[in-house]
């Protein structure tokens, strides 16, 4: 048996090749598969459960299917922590907490999107305590489908040109970071995503997993009793 995760597939309605690469891989038949986690970024955006376009609503639909025949679990991502229960209804997701833990084959192992390892970006982590707040959650909630669209676009905009201006090394996990939530949590393994720097990494304070993102191909990383894999599935030409 084997348990899969994936994460950063970024899926909008512009880019219909990810999409497409999403839905094969839900469509395969994890006979062997205990269960599916999605650590954040599912969406490249996500503007609230109420507004949903029918593109993610479809989304919804297939990830639902699958969810018959294995748990499927989800942890808010930096694009998409705006994802709520009606949503996770709709898709049949279990959602966890920003960090998870879990036995993964007899290895206490964290979870998580991985963004707030990325402390060296105080500007990011700074917004991020913002968003992350109940009342900027409902204030935003009831702003109107055309503003918060605005809202995000703007976000998006001010962050691609804020991370070309940032270098590579602060944009990362920061390895105390991961050693003191390691340590804070008793284990000795961590998945994440976020960085979309694909890597097994062996640290002083434990294994450290990177799953990839979905833009020039999908990725997944699949853990079983025998040791962990990174697997690309290459977009159809």
């Amino acid at each position: 048996m084997r348990t899969l995760f994936i994460g950063d597939l970024h899926l909008s309605a512009d880019r219909p090749d990810i999409t497409a690469a999403f839905r094969r891989f839900l469509s395969q038949p994890f006979d062997d598969v205990d269960a599916l986690y999605i650590l954040g970024d599912l969406f490249e955006v996500w503007v609230g459960d109420d507004i949903a376009e029918p593109f993610a609503l479809d989304i919804a639909a297939d990830i639902a299917k699958l969810s018959q025949k294995l748990p499927v679990y989800f942890i808010h991502g930096n694009r998409d922590f705006l994802i709520g229960k009606q949503f996770a209804a709709l898709s049949r997701m279990q959602l966890l907490d920003e960090v998870h833990q879990i036995d993964l084959y007899g290895i206490p192992t964290l979870l998580l999107h991985g963004d707030s390892l990325c402390t060296l970006d105080k500007g990011y982590q700074r917004f991020r305590w913002f968003r992350n707040q109940p009342w900027a959650k409902w204030v935003y909630g009831k702003l109107s489908e055309s503003r918060r669209l605005r809202i995000a676009a703007n976000l998006r905009a001010k962050s691609k040109a804020g991370n070309q201006m940032k270098s590579q090394y602060i944009m990362d996990a920061e390895p105390s970071a991961v050693a003191e939530l390691l340590q804070q949590r008793h284990c000795t393994q961590m998945i994440h995503g976020h960085t979309h720097r694909p890597a097994i990494h062996e640290e002083s304070a434990g294994r450290r997993i990177v799953v990839g993102d979905w833009y020039e191909q999908g990725s997944v990383l699949e853990v079983s009793a025998a040791g962990a894999n990174l697997l690309e599935l290459p977009f159809d030409n």
